[in-house]
């Protein structure tokens, strides 16, 4: 019996004048050698031949009117569904750019909700422009959430690279706010949902957590705080208890040094930046951002609209691939397995 081809991974377009759409043509011109599974774009094919024009890249267009049709266009062409376009204004974003992201983001993500896709992955939007028409979220992950009709703490940020992946337990908030945001229930519901992610779409059957201490020294003895034994170190005991290969807390300056690495799977870190800076500075052009805990997968270029090196040539295309190389392998084990959300 011949297999049925799986659905095309969805990718929603971004900004059309930051680096996303020369990204995507050029993962496309490098699905061969980068052994990407077939995609298309959700709208912009005006934006995208433009683009690769503009970068050099030898890259058709064809528009699509159903993403089933990916298959058969994909190793000749990009496929990109038609009915959403915008002009292609490197550098310069405006409001027919975000309109154009906007609804890319929303079709892409129903495509994916209802299984015309295997996997959806967003490329970098402007959080700025997009609120001028009428985008409500403080992210890309929160409005996945919701429209997956989850709370926003169920759906966990893990950012991704060859050799690290780490979970920021806080995110969009100041820093001054983050030891009121800790908690014990907060810890446990991110550590369970990253460990369950982990065994079903990364293939790691019994993951090893390593949760961050907040202070400098894990709070030395209280000498620098007590956040570490009145919430983070009571949170492991309750994970190690339900079975969750829980360590720490470990101090944070020294958890992501090359010997300390081999012993977890994902660190969860209590604040943004902690999380972050060791990803951006060991797999900057590598890093993916994950969505845990979503009835879909979902991935991400780790960076942004750097409309300042938009149309000039120089954009890195190493996350975008690796984002749609990692929701592919995630959406083969999650079939393989006969997941269905």
């Amino acid at each position: 019996m011949t297999r049925t081809a799986p659905p095309p991974l969805a990718i929603s377009i971004g900004d059309p004048a930051g680096i996303g759409p020369e990204l995507i043509a050029l993962a496309w011109a490098s699905r061969t050698e980068a052994g990407l599974q077939p995609f298309c774009v959700v709208g912009g094919a005006q934006v995208l031949a433009a683009a690769a024009e503009a970068r050099g890249i030898i890259c058709p267009i064809h528009t699509i009117p159903d993403p089933a049709e990916a298959h058969q266009v994909f190793s000749d062409a990009l496929p990109v569904l038609g009915g959403l376009d915008a002009s292609y204004t490197a550098g310069s974003p405006d409001l027919a750019g975000a309109m154009l992201a906007m609804g890319s983001l929303e079709q892409a993500t129903q495509l994916t909700l209802h299984g015309a896709a295997s996997a959806l992955v967003t490329a970098p939007i402007a959080k700025g422009e997009l609120a001028k028409v009428g985008f409500d979220y403080p992210g890309q992950t929160e409005f996945l959430a919701d429209q997956c009709s989850l709370g926003a703490q169920d759906a966990v940020m893990m950012l991704a690279g060859p050799s690290l992946r780490t979970i920021p337990l806080t995110v969009h908030c100041a820093l001054a706010d983050v030891p009121g945001l800790i908690s014990h229930d907060l810890i446990c519901h991110k550590a369970r949902i990253a460990a369950a992610a982990l065994a079903r779409d990364f293939g790691i059957m019994h993951p090893r957590i390593a949760i961050s201490a907040l202070n400098p020294h894990a709070g030395e003895g209280g000498k620098f705080g007590h956040e570490e034994a009145q919430i983070i170190a009571p949170a492991i005991a309750t994970l190690r208890a339900e079975g969750i290969h829980a360590t720490g807390p470990h101090p944070a300056d020294a958890l992501f040094a090359p010997h300390h690495r081999v012993h977890f799977d994902a660190a969860v870190c209590m604040y943004h930046d902690q999380a972050l800076i060791p990803i951006k500075a060991l797999e900057f052009d590598s890093g993916v951002n994950v969505t845990l805990g979503l009835p879909i997968i979902r991935t991400s270029p780790d960076h942004g609209t750097a409309f300042d090196i938009a149309g000039k040539g120089v954009a890195n295309p190493g996350a975008m691939i690796a984002a749609i190389r990692m929701a592919g392998e995630c959406a083969a084990r999650r079939s393989d397995a006969g997941y269905h959300g």
